[in-house]
């Protein structure tokens, strides 16, 4: 079963663009600490032992907190509710970092009210 660990995510600005996953390579550094910095959540801590171990991403390869993403990461197919194996403290706080970081960084989000 894995360790999962989460983190609030680094950023710099914030975007309501169309989402889409970032891969590896859409990030422009092979530190693997700073493009841990757009996820929120891993399989073997942070730093990650490997990209594949990273998930709920929520910044853009350019730096900007995604509105979109933290809704996807927040709800549907592919969010923290589709993590298999995260104890259900864990998800919770999860949860509330998505929604204090959407709450706070846009005006219009009404994320867990």
């Amino acid at each position: 079963m894995p360790n999962y660990e989460h983190h609030e995510p680094e950023f710099s600005g914030t975007t309501t663009d169309e989402w889409e996953e970032p891969r590896l390579e859409d990030v422009d550094t092979d530190d693997l600490s700073a493009v841990a910095d757009h996820f929120v959540l891993s399989s073997s801590g942070f730093p990650p032992e490997n990209f594949t171990d990273l998930t709920l991403p929520v910044v853009e390869p350019s730096g900007g907190l995604n509105r979109n993403a933290l809704q996807t990461a927040k709800s549907g197919g592919r969010g923290v509710g589709a993590v298999d194996g995260l104890a259900e403290d864990q998800r919770a706080e999860i949860e509330d970092l998505i929604d204090r970081l959407a709450n706070e960084r846009f005006p219009d989000a009404d994320f867990g009210e």
